[in-house]
């Protein structure tokens, strides 16, 4: 399920909101947290610096690109931290021109007035708040989801 959604999100490095806005894309899958989505306006322009390096493929949503995000001065970079669908499958067409984050990779995503927990695991950009019901992929205590 892909949908667009109207609440505040924002996204922080160290003491620097690097990105907010008043809308957001969530996209549901089964056994995951909800991924979000930020437009790529939502950014400080300064904040994303799109990767170099091999693409990935998503049988859903197409091939995706990768993003580092940082301070607008440059420090304190994470590579890597973010992806994007530039020609995503006609199913989510919606997610051209929107970037998708790893919560872990940054210091803090606020969803709707609630900081984010990280969906467990290294592989894996859900979101958890306290509306998020689980278990999810990742979770070391749910081996059958792993």
């Amino acid at each position: 399920m892909i949908e667009l959604v109207n609440g505040p999100v924002s996204i922080r490095i160290a003491d620097e909101i690097i990105a907010e806005d008043t809308r957001y894309i969530r996209v549901c899958e089964t056994f995951h947290p909800p991924t979000i989505y930020l437009h790529q306006r939502s950014f400080r322009k300064e904040a994303l610096q799109q990767t170099s390096g091999q693409p990935s493929y998503c049988e859903w949503k197409g091939v995706a690109e990768y993003w580092s995000l940082r301070k607008a001065d440059g420090t304190d970079v994470r590579p890597h931290a973010g992806w994007s669908y530039p020609k995503p499958t006609s199913r989510f067409a919606l997610l051209a021109d929107w970037i998708g984050l790893y919560p872990r990779s940054v210091d803090a995503c606020i969803l709707e007035g609630e900081e984010v927990i990280p969906q467990p695991g290294s592989f894996y950009g859900g979101w958890i708040t306290s509306w998020t019901i689980g278990p999810f992929k990742g979770d070391p205590n749910h081996p059958e989801l792993i």
